[in-house]
């Protein structure tokens, strides 16, 4: 790494690097004005002995220019190259540095009280329900999903996807016995009167049908009689049980208490009954449900239907006009409008939040240290020291100059006191 640079990357870090060397330049030249003041001082004092302040004001603030270009130099390297014992004290002591920033984060920043405190002054829920019901905020978000939804679905191989599905319905659906449960919902639906409006349907439709086709049925009567009966006949006997059927259906229709309908619920009752208590009739439902489940037809109508839904999300999910990203788009700022304004829904979600980042911190706070900690332990230590003395060393030389400017004084006060007071109980 190029020492003249210390590791200055971005534009931010050679700003950085000019304000430093500026002020380095700063302390140097008060350095040098103190010594060429102390030259010209120091020789002339004997004819002129005001200058003797003169020299002892800049020699203190040399000697304060030193001492403070050693320590400041001291933290980052070898002042001059040479190896003194406590100097390249951060390339040095770069892995206790690390554990004692990530212990100072540890400690300070991720403790209980101060994470409940900072979220607890955070309306999160409220913050984001702003941001979400701007339409171009919500597109975003839609835009994040489609690409989350494209990516999972090119990632995921169909037969995996098609082998899971298998197994949850095979598991949840196919597995479980049917007929106990199908009887209890028969049952339900039974004694609810639920089959009534079915019953009401089936009589009306089949009415309606038997109106509009009475070729088709006179054709299904008349085929049933025999050869020699005359057409005539037939046609009588078809014409009145054309009649009587449509006349049977309105009857069902229109009579709540007609036998056909008892009829058709004791069958029910009867059936239910039957699929919950009769093993013979579960054996021959389970029979049927593996024959049906385990036919090629159906696992290649299930593969072909993903495979069609796939194509159909996908095609969706890629064209921003679409209706499906575009009804995503207006969930998003409805939800948004709603977390907005309800302060209930905002109180809830506020402190599940709260909840779920206190547990995470609480458990992984070390852990979080400890990355700062293995970080800066990873760094090699001289552009561990480059790196912090480009972030903090304009501050540091102001330390320099400081104490130039206060050796300065120090050494003035001394030389004072030592004339105007030691120097006359002396004898001088």
């Amino acid at each position: 790494m190029n020492r003249s640079t210390l590791g200055a990357v971005t534009p931010a870090d050679f700003d950085r690097l000019h304000a430093l060397r500026r002020m380095q330049g700063i302390a140097v030249g008060l350095l040098i004005f103190m010594a060429v003041v102390f030259v010209f001082a120091f020789a002339l004092q004997e004819r002129i002995p005001w200058l003797g302040y003169v020299r002892a004001a800049s020699e203190g603030g040399m000697v304060g220019a030193l001492a403070d270009w050693f320590a400041v130099t001291a933290l980052f390297r070898h002042p001059l190259g040479v190896p003194i014992p406590h100097t390249n004290l951060i390339a040095n002591k770069k892995d206790e540095i690390g554990e004692g920033l990530g212990s100072f984060i540890e400690e300070n920043f991720l403790a209980d009280e101060v994470v409940h405190d900072k979220l607890s002054q955070i309306s999160g829920a409220r913050m984001a329900g702003a941001w979400l019901r701007e339409t171009g905020n919500a597109r975003r978000v839609s835009d994040m999903a489609a690409s989350v939804g494209l990516g999972a679905l090119t990632v995921l191989d169909d037969r995996d996807v098609q082998d899971l599905v298998e197994s949850l319905v095979r598991r949840h659906i196919v597995d479980p016995e049917w007929g106990p449960l199908l009887g209890r919902a028969t049952e339900s639906f039974v004694t609810g009167g639920h089959h009534e409006s079915l019953v009401d349907l089936a009589a009306n439709r089949l009415e309606l049908w038997l109106v509009q086709h009475p070729q088709a049925f006179d054709k299904v009567i008349s085929s049933r009689l025999p050869q020699w009966v005359p057409s005539i006949v037939d046609k009588f006997v078809d014409q009145r049980l054309h009649a009587e059927a449509v006349k049977f259906l309105q009857n069902v229709s229109a009579d709540a208490n007609h036998p056909a309908r008892a009829a058709i619920t004791k069958f029910l009752h009867d059936l239910s009954r039957d699929l919950q208590e009769q093993e013979s009739l579960q054996a021959q439902l389970e029979s049927f449900k593996r024959e049906v489940f385990d036919s090629p037809r159906i696992r290649d109508l299930a593969a072909s239907t993903w495979q069609t839904a796939r194509a159909a999300i996908v095609d969706m999910l890629e064209d921003p006009e679409s209706e499906l990203r575009s009804r995503i788009t207006a969930a998003i700022c409805d939800f948004g409008r709603k977390l907005e304004q309800d302060s209930t829904l905002q109180y809830k979600i506020d402190v599940w939040v709260m909840r779920v980042v206190e547990y995470l911190v609480r458990t992984y706070r070390h852990d979080l240290a400890q990355v700062v900690a293995d970080t800066v332990q990873r760094w090699d230590a001289k552009e561990a020291a480059e790196k912090i003395e480009l972030q903090v060393g304009k501050d540091l030389q102001f330390i320099r100059i400081n104490g130039t400017v206060i050796g300065s004084l120090a050494g003035f006060g001394i030389f004072t006191i030592a004339e105007l007071i030691i120097a006359p109980l002396a004898g001088r």
